[in-house]
């Protein structure tokens, strides 16, 4: 008996130390799969898809429906030098951190603020535009809303998700969230809201002479900002397109794009 449970024992034993044995290399498994790079993942797919939204200077289609604008144009340079084709998808702006975690997307590259909830759920790149969020109203009243104590007593139309919408929040504004920033602006412009919140470089484009809604212009500026690109946690590519801007500084191609664009005067120097 005595010898039948010393078997036994052994047996129990010779298990248990085979079970330890095959643990590591199945965590070291896990470990190297989890870890697999982005770059891996978009090279295997071959495209980069990148989150955007209708949002000119930035990214916008030409008359033939492609995207294009100062950040399409370097995303798309960014993604040649990568070796893979570029995927411009249109999102829902309050949506991309759970668009991008859900690999919908591989980057945000839509005039994004960096805000402390970006920053908080994706690595960011550097910031490489200066912004800020504008009041626009009908030109005819603009004497009147010079302030933003002035603007309180308005109805705004903000993007949701958006640092504009942070700015009403945090002004106590009156407002309702809108798809995008084009929205807002038609939502004045067809006096459904009295005035909208929008990032500067988009006021610069959209409003005033010579552009689509003369009969509107922005007033007061209520923050200051930067731009960034996002990318999921745990991804190369941010020190990779980190690389990209300070390269594309050096040569002088950002600055060229931005000339295209006539965003050259928020560029970080």
């Amino acid at each position: 008996m005595k010898k039948l449970l010393a078997l036994l024992l052994v047996c129990v034993m010779a298990i248990s130390f085979a079970a330890c044995g095959n643990t590591a290399p199945a965590t070291d498994n896990n470990e190297t799969a989890t870890a697999q790079s982005d770059l891996d993942y978009i090279k295997e797919k071959g495209t980069l898809v990148v989150g955007i939204t209708d949002f000119e200077p930035m990214d916008y289609k030409d008359d033939q429906g492609n995207w294009i604008g100062f950040d399409a144009d370097l995303a798309k340079a960014f993604a040649e030098s990568l070796g893979v084709e570029i995927e411009f998808a249109e999102i829902e702006w309050g949506n991309k951190i759970l668009e991008l975690n859900g690999k919908s997307i591989d980057c945000v590259w839509n005039g994004m603020t960096l805000t402390d909830e970006v920053t908080s759920s994706m690595d960011c790149s550097i910031p490489y535009c200066n912004n800020q969020q504008v009041v626009v109203v009908p030109a005819e009243k603009a004497a009147d809303y010079q302030t933003a104590d002035s603007c309180k007593e308005l109805n705004f139309a903000v993007e949701e998700g958006s640092a504009g919408e942070d700015m009403a929040k945090e002004n106590g504004f009156n407002y309702t969230a809108v798809k995008d920033q084009a929205t807002a602006v038609m939502e004045v412009a067809s006096g459904t809201s009295d005035a909208a919140i929008i990032d500067s470089l988009m006021a610069a484009a959209m409003v005033g002479e010579g552009t689509g809604y003369e009969s509107l212009t922005y007033t007061v500026g209520l923050n200051s900002e930067e731009y960034g690109v996002g990318f999921r946690k745990g991804s190369e590519l941010k020190a990779m397109l980190d690389k990209f801007f300070e390269d594309a500084k050096a040569s002088g191609q950002l600055k060229e794009v931005a000339e295209k664009y006539g965003v050259q005067a928020a560029l970080i120097k």
